[in-house]
C-alpha cells in the first residue's frame, strides 16, 4: 500500500513496517506457562495437554523450585497446585505478582474451600479451580486469561511525529498507514487551537457542554482503535482558557492516556488503542515535555528526480482527470516536467508543482473548448508552457551573478524547507559601528558580532592593518528585509563575507556555507544539513563548506541528494579560506 501510493520516504516506510511487524510477533509468538505441582503423575498430564495446545510449558516439582524459575525468566500464566509441602502456592502467587504484575497466575486445589478462594482472589489469582480437574475448564481459563493480557499489553500504539515542510505528503501517508492498518482515520486540526477544553471538554454544569475532540471523533467514527491525525502540532495557541499543548500531555503519554479523564464523561477512557500521529513543519514552537513524548520522522523535501517521478506517477495522471481530459490527454515530456520545477517552483514539497501542472491542464482545456473543430497538439512543449504561464520565476543558475566581494552565501533552515540567504557587508568611514539590517532575531545579530570580534582579533592573520577598525564603521544586511530571520547557522557565511570585504578577495559564487562560529573561530554543528543540502543543489552550488560535527549527518543523506556536490567539512575558519575566497 505504501509503494503504491507514495514514493521515496524510505526511513518512515520502515518505521511503520518495523511498527506492523512488532505488532506481528506479539500476537503470534507462543506462550510461555509454568506448571507448578509437586505430584509428578498431575504435573505430566498438565504439561502433556498444554503442550498440545501450542504452549511453551516449563514444570516445576516444588514451590521452591518455581520460585527460582520465576526469578530467572518472565511468564506469561502460572499453573500452581495449592498445597505443597515447604513453599505452597501462595507463596507462588504473591512471588510471581511481585516479579511481575502483568502474570496470570490460576491456582488448583483438591481442598478449595470459600475462605481460601478469595483470599487467593484477593492477592491476585486469575481464577481458581478445583480437583478433579475438567480439562476443557482449564484449557478455556488459560484462553480467557492470555486474551486479557494480549489486549492490555500488545495494543499500545506509538506516537509518531511527521516533520517537514509543507507539501512532502504528511497528511496522505497518514491516511496510506490507516488504510494498511485496516483502522478508521480521523483529523483533528490543532492549529490556532487556544481552548484546553477542546481537548479536555467541558462539565456538564456548563451551558451547552461538549466532550472533547478526541472523544467526539472516536464517537463519531465508531471505533476505539483509529488512527487520530494531530496536525499542525506546531501551531497551537495559547489564552486564559487553558494550554491545549500541556493538556495534550496526557492524552500521548502511555503510562497515563490508559485512564484518560473527559470532563464531559467524567469516567475514565481507554485511549492505549489509538494509534496517534502528529504533524508539524518544525519543532521549534513544540514544548518540551510535548516533544519528549513524540518520535520524530523527519520528511525532508524531494530532489529533483524524486519530483520528476511523483509528477509522471501521481500527480499528472490525477490532474488530467479533474480538468475533464481523460478524452484527449497532454502529454507531458520530461524535458517540460524538469522546466516546471527548475523555473517556475522553488520549494521543498510539491503543491507549487501541483499547481503548475494544473494550470497547464486547465489552459489546455480552454484552448480545446476555444478552437472546436481543430486538433489541438497532444504533445505539451517548452514553448506552450512559457506561453501558458508567462517568463520563468526561477533562476535555476546561482542568480546570473558574478563573484562579488563581501557577498557570501549561506544556507539557511525554515518552516518551508532549506533556502539560500546572500549575507552582504559593507564598509565606511565612522566610528568602530556595526550595523545590522535585515529583520535579523537576537541570535543572528550576536552570531554577526562574534564574527566582527574574531577577526578583529585575528587581524594580523588576514592581513589586515591593526587601527583599519578604528575609522571604519561595517555595515552587515541580509536581502528579503521583510522577513524575520534568526539561529545560528549564519555565523560562519557572515565571518566570510567580513574576511572577503577587509581581505578584497571575492567568495566564489558557487560556495555555500552554514555552521555556527565561536569567538576563537571554531566551527560548531548545526541542524537540517538534509534541507540546506537540497536547497544547494536545486540552486546550482558546487560546493559546501559545514562544520566537522557534521558529517556523521551525511550518513543518513541519500547520494542522489549529494550527487553533483563536493563537501568540505572544517573545524576551524582558517581552513576554508582558502577554498571559499577567489584568488
Amino acid at each position: 500500500v505504501l509503494e503504491e501510493e507514495h514514493y521515496g520516504l524510505v526511513g518512515v516506510k520502515d518505521r511503520i513496517l518495523e511498527y506492523l511487524a512488532v505488532r506481528i510477533m506479539k500476537l503470534s509468538c507462543s506462550n510461555k506457562v509454568l506448571v507448578v505441582d509437586d505430584d509428578q503423575v498431575a504435573r505430566s498430564n498438565l504439561c502433556h495437554v498444554l503442550a498440545r495446545e501450542g504452549y511453551r510449558v516449563t514444570a516445576a516439582a516444588s514451590g521452591a523450585e518455581a520460585v527460582d524459575l520465576l526469578e530467572k525468566e518472565l511468564f506469561d500464566v502460572v499453573v500452581t497446585d495449592l498445597k505443597m509441602a515447604g513453599v505452597d502456592g501462595m507463596v507462588v502467587l504473591d512471588k510471581a505478582k511481585a516479579r511481575d504484575a502483568s502474570v496470570e497466575v490460576i491456582m488448583i486445589s483438591g481442598y478449595a474451600t470459600t475462605p481460601t478462594t478469595v483470599g487467593a482472589m484477593k492477592r491476585g489469582s486469575f481464577h481458581f479451580l478445583a480437583k478433579p480437574l475438567q480439562l476443557d475448564e482449564l484449557r478455556q481459563t488459560i484462553r480467557t486469561a492470555l486474551e486479557k493480557k494480549r489486549t492490555r499489553l500488545g495494543s499500545k500504539g506509538p506516537v509518531l511525529c511527521f516533520v517537514g515542510p509543507p507539501g512532502t505528503g504528511k497528511t496522505s501517508l497518514q491516511m496510506s498507514i490507516a488504510r494498511c492498518l485496516g483502522r478508521k482515520f480521523i483529523r483533528i486540526s490543532l492549529a490556532g487551537m487556544k481552548d484546553e477544553a477542546e481537548i479536555r471538554g467541558h462539565r456538564r454544569t456548563y451551558v451547552g457542554a461538549l466532550p472533547g475532540r478526541i472523544i467526539q471523533e472516536i464517537r463519531r467514527a465508531g471505533s476505539r482503535n483509529p488512527l487520530i491525525m494531530l496536525d499542525e502540532i506546531d501551531k497551537i495557541g495559547q489564552d486564559v482558557k487553558g494550554d491545549p499543548a500541556s493538556a495534550l500531555l496526557e492524552v500521548l503519554d502511555h503510562s497515563q492516556h490508559a485512564h484518560f479523564i473527559d470532563n464531559y464523561l467524567d469516567v475514565p477512557f481507554d485511549l492505549s488503542r489509538v494509534m496517534f500521529i502528529a504533524t508539524a513543519n518544525t519543532t521549534d514552537p513544540i514544548p518540551p515535555p510535548l516533544l519528549d513524548r513524540l518520535e520524530l520522522l523527519h520528511l525532508s523535501g524531494y530532489t529533483e528526480e524524486e519530483k520528476e517521478q511523483i509528477a509522471f506517477r501521481f500527480l499528472i495522471p490525477r490532474e488530467i482527470e479533474e480538468a475533464g481530459l481523460g478524452d484527449q490527454p497532454p502529454q507531458f515530456t520530461h524535458e517540460v516536467v524538469r522546466k516546471l520545477i527548475r523555473e517556475y517552483t522553488r520549494e521543498a514539497g510539491l503543491r507549487g508543482l501541483e499547481r503548475q501542472i494544473a494550470a497547464v491542464c486547465r489552459k489546455r482545456a480552454h484552448e480545446i473548448l476555444k478552437n472546436p473543430g481543430q486538433q489541438v497538439p497532444a504533445e505539451v512543449t517548452p514553448e506552450k508552457v512559457e506561453e501558458y504561464l508567462g517568463p520563468r520565476k526561477y533562476h535555476f543558475e546561482l542568480a546570473g551573478s558574478r563573484e562579488r566581494v563581501g557577498v557570501a552565501t549561506g544556507l539557511a533552515l525554515t518552516a518551508a524547507g532549506g533556502q539560500l540567504i546572500f549575507i552582504e557587508a559593507s564598509i565606511m568611514s565612522g566610528h568602530e559601528n556595526l550595523i545590522m539590517t535585515g529583520s535579523l532575531g537576537e541570535v543572528m545579530q550576536e552570531s554577526a558580532q562574534a564574527a566582527l570580534s574574531y577577526i578583529r582579533s585575528n587581524a594580523e592573520q588576514f592581513h589586515i592593518p591593526a587601527d583599519f577598525f578604528d575609522h571604519h564603521d561595517i555595515h552587515i544586511h541580509i536581502p528579503a528585509g521583510a522577513v524575520p530571520k534568526d539561529g545560528p547557522s549564519a555565523g560562519l557565511p557572515i565571518a566570510l563575507a567580513l574576511i572577503s570585504l577587509l581581505s578584497r578577495r571575492p567568495v566564489r559564487r558557487e560556495v555555500a556555507l552554514t555552521g555556527e562560529l565561536t569567538l576563537s573561530g571554531r566551527l560548531l554543528p548545526v541542524g537540517g544539513m538534509h534541507d540546506k543540502l537540497l536547497a544547494a543543489r536545486r540552486a546550482g552550488i558546487r560546493t559546501v563548506i559545514i562544520p566537522g560535527g557534521n558529517e556523521v549527518d551525511l550518513r543518513d543523506i541519500p547520494a542522489d541528494v549529494m550527487k553533483d556536490l563536493a563537501i568540505v567539512p572544517a573545524y576551524e575558519v582558517e581552513q576554508i579560506v582558502e577554498v571559499a575566497l577567489a584568488h
